[in-house]
């Protein structure tokens, strides 16, 4: 029973973010290992959003590792539970909760010897700019610390790394590229615990920083974004634009191009205006710019097909239901329109409303 929840929420979930992406290019689904222990170690560039594009193309089912301050109503905290989340603390929940993390950490041990797999975000926090942070050590406690329980346990690190063409913005396009696994075995010596953790988060560090699109962060990081994002460059074409970093040939500026889809967006708006009024609201008490993506994707899953819904059911009280089905089927067929076809430049500026 909680497999065919959990299958059908992430249905729903993938029926979402078909309507609200451009694109989501997936790349190197091969390299996801078909049976045994896995941990999926992801960059993590916008928010919820994040976990959201992974889980829904990865294949297998999934345990998530998020932040400890998601569970604190009782309510919240089942329906997490039932979709395989597990809090994990940190130090800003308080030094009294860390001792909390021990009881997840066995969780993590026996999901691996099941087989199963685990995602988690080893940079610990979410950051738009468009390079791999320094990764905390927990992960490797996890599969090291599994390794000490279960001896004969094989466990594989397979990074993910996304990368967003325009975070907060709709449609969103994003790459999702899955990497060479990494067996936790070859690297676990427990003679030399320190040198163990630190070479397998480099290794990690290495493929996430070709995975996703990264800048170094130094004093030309600036510099080098602005120039990418002037020449217009397709972020999610990951081997192209790393390669355009590295060898610092990047094309000349270019002026962005023209969407010819903007008056059907003015036409959605204008379709949908109370949904999109109650979220220019909402949108302004969104304090942390990574979350737009999430809150906006939610707030739309729930809102526009409740509006609609009602919509057809005025129209048919005047028209009938034949005449209210083809507008309710219009409406959604122009979202599609827009949202597969529609122009997604480099642009800095962030979109609070539905676009």
């Amino acid at each position: 029973m909680k497999a065919l929840w959990y299958n059908l929420i992430r249905l729903i979930v993938k029926t979402g973010l078909f309507f609200y992406s451009n694109r989501i290019k997936v790349v190197g689904e091969k390299n996801i290992p078909k049976k045994g222990a896995v941990l999926f170690a992801i960059n993590h560039p916008n928010g919820l959003i994040d976990p959201l594009i992974a889980t829904t193309n990865i294949r297998r089912d999934s345990h998530y590792l998020v932040r400890a301050a998601s569970f604190k109503k009782p309510l919240i905290k089942k329906i997490l539970a039932s979709l395989n989340l597990m809090p994990i603390y940190r130090i800003r929940d308080g030094a009294s909760q860390l001792g909390k993390n021990q009881e997840i950490f066995e969780s993590c041990f026996d999901i691996f010897k099941k087989g199963e797999t685990l995602m988690i975000f080893p940079e610990g926090s979410h950051n738009r700019k468009r390079t791999i942070r320094p990764l905390s050590k927990g992960f490797t406690r996890i599969v090291f610390g599994a390794l000490d329980k279960y001896p004969d346990l094989e466990i594989s690190v397979v990074p993910v790394g996304l990368t967003y063409q325009n975070a907060s913005y709709y449609p969103t396009k994003v790459s999702v590229n899955f990497g060479t696994p990494i067996s936790v075995n070859e690297f676990y010596n427990p003679e030399k615990p320190n040198i163990s953790v630190v070479q397998l988060k480099d290794e990690v560090s290495n493929q996430l920083k070709k995975l996703s699109v990264h800048i170094d962060d130094d004093e030309n990081y600036e510099n080098t974004l602005t120039k990418l994002n002037d020449a217009q460059v397709d972020f999610t074409n990951v081997d192209l634009v790393n390669k355009m970093i590295e060898s610092g040939n990047i094309p000349e500026k270019k002026s962005a191009k023209l969407n010819l889809l903007k008056p059907l967006f003015y036409l959605i708006v204008l379709n949908s205006i109370i949904p999109v009024l109650i979220w220019k609201t909402v949108s302004k008490k969104v304090d942390e710019i990574e979350f737009i993506d999430t809150f906006r994707f939610a707030f739309n899953k729930v809102t526009f097909p409740l509006f609609y819904g009602l919509q057809t059911w005025v129209i048919s009280l005047f028209f009938g239901w034949n005449i209210a089905g083809i507008y309710f089927l219009i409406s959604i067929f122009l979202i599609l329109i827009y949202s597969k076809f529609s122009v997604t430049n480099t642009e800095t500026k962030i979109h609070h409303e539905l676009s």
